[in-house]
């Protein structure tokens, strides 16, 4: 056991001595490490978090496991790996646990670590770790981190180019972004960027959803899934995905979406009503984590320009801090005019916001700007936004105010 924590501790230096891009956060990392409860650091696997985890506590005296190590997790013996911790990591002040999720029982092993006094450092690729599980031995002793591929700006900053003015350059990695996304490891390799995103999206589904979940049958959940990536933006009901795709039941349905809900990769946007009832019962619209999947997997006629740019619109959304849950949903008005995005703050109505790639046609427009009064009239909401791909004004319509926002400032 001592051997397997002294080759993490190399692996650990040796990330440690890597340059690496500060990414954008809403936190000030010397208040989390300062306080007693657990940081839990949350994403989808291969988005930074371990790399966002050793800048926190770069030039700290911490000790590290990585439950990604199929060593460690085979000679797994608690009480062994916390004596040898001590040795390994001589009075070490905090304490990383990297993909803890692949312990069984990890929640207790968590539990009574913080108990005892350790100051936790926690990363996990599965959203359970904020639900049941996490709530039920941890509530109140933990602070969530929610990290997520590059976005648009950190994209830009990596590249060493500033989006203020509408240049080539900028429009060239607009395009780059918007088609291959913002995995840090393919920023550098977009060759290569198909068969890397390919490749994480099948190991994610059978290692993050069919062998934690020990699904039998593999095949549907192959085929859910790329139906799922294939309609991405499109409202779907359990009912239409389980009919289109010849399943038996819709509660397996049901519960095989769920378990791809939760290692990030799909997301499922509920349609905004004032009756919590009515709301369950819509059509959820279909999101996905990141850009280069769609590209890499989803199966396709055309370029799909405009959903490409909603579905990045939705996911710098929710690096802002909105959730499907209670704060970020979509619309469709009584004549079923739709807006793409509804966001709230607390029970205020705070925008409204419609995507379109080109709106350089006037028929485009009209439908665009229409759909936006009229559910803006019924939710009584005037800040709204159209997001484009490079147009820049303002449209007044029926004593509205409509900002027409190009992607690379929003």
């Amino acid at each position: 056991m001592k051997n397997i924590l002294l080759s993490q501790r190399k692996e650990r230096d040796r990330l440690l001595s890597q340059s690496y891009l500060l990414r954008h956060s809403n936190y000030d990392f010397n208040t989390l490490l300062a306080s007693r409860q657990i940081k839990l650091i949350t994403g989808p696997r291969r988005c930074g978090k371990s790399t966002q985890a050793l800048l926190m506590l770069q030039n700290r005296n911490f000790a590290y496991l990585n439950f990604d190590d199929n060593e460690l997790l085979s000679h797994w013996d608690e009480n062994l790996v916390m004596e040898m911790l001590g040795d390994v990591y001589p009075e070490y002040e905090y304490l990383l646990l990297d993909e803890v999720q692949n312990i069984d029982g990890w929640d207790l092993f968590v539990s009574k670590l913080y108990r005892s006094g350790v100051n936790l450092v926690v990363t996990g690729s599965n959203a359970r770790l904020l639900s049941s599980e996490m709530a039920t031995a941890l509530t109140g002793r933990y602070l969530q981190i929610e990290m997520l591929p590059f976005g648009l700006a950190e994209f830009f900053e990596w590249k060493r180019v500033t989006p203020d003015a509408d240049t080539v350059d900028v429009r060239v990695l607009l395009d780059d972004y918007l088609r291959n996304g913002g995995y840090p490891e393919t920023l550098e390799l977009r060759s290569l960027t198909g068969s890397y995103l390919s490749t994480l999206f099948d190991s994610i589904v059978l290692k993050d959803v069919a062998k934690r979940h020990k699904v039998r049958n593999i095949t549907d959940l192959n085929n859910l899934s790329e139906y799922l990536i294939s309609n991405f933006c499109n409202p779907l009901s359990f009912n239409d995905v389980a009919g289109d795709l010849g399943f038996s039941s819709v509660a397996t349905t049901k519960k095989y979406m769920e378990y791809l809900r939760e290692p990030y990769l799909f997301f499922y946007l509920p349609r905004f009503n004032n009756k919590l009832k009515l709301m369950k019962k819509a059509p959820q619209k279909i999101y996905v984590v990141d850009n280069g999947f769609v590209t890499a997997k989803a199966f396709s006629l055309s370029e799909n320009l405009g959903r490409l740019l909603e579905n990045q619109v939705f996911v710098e959304l929710l690096r802002r801090g909105y959730d499907t849950q209670a704060s970020l949903f979509y619309y469709r008005s009584r004549n079923d005019k739709e807006v793409d995005f509804v966001v709230r703050k607390g029970t205020r109505i705070e925008a409204l916001i419609q995507v379109c790639y080109d709106m350089t046609m006037p028929r485009t427009e009209k439908r665009e700007v229409d759909s936006l009064v009229e559910c803006a009239g019924e939710l009584k909401c005037d800040n709204l936004m159209i997001v484009t791909e490079k147009e820049k004004r303002v449209i007044e319509k029926d004593g509205y105010q409509i900002k027409v926002v190009p992607v690379r400032l929003f």
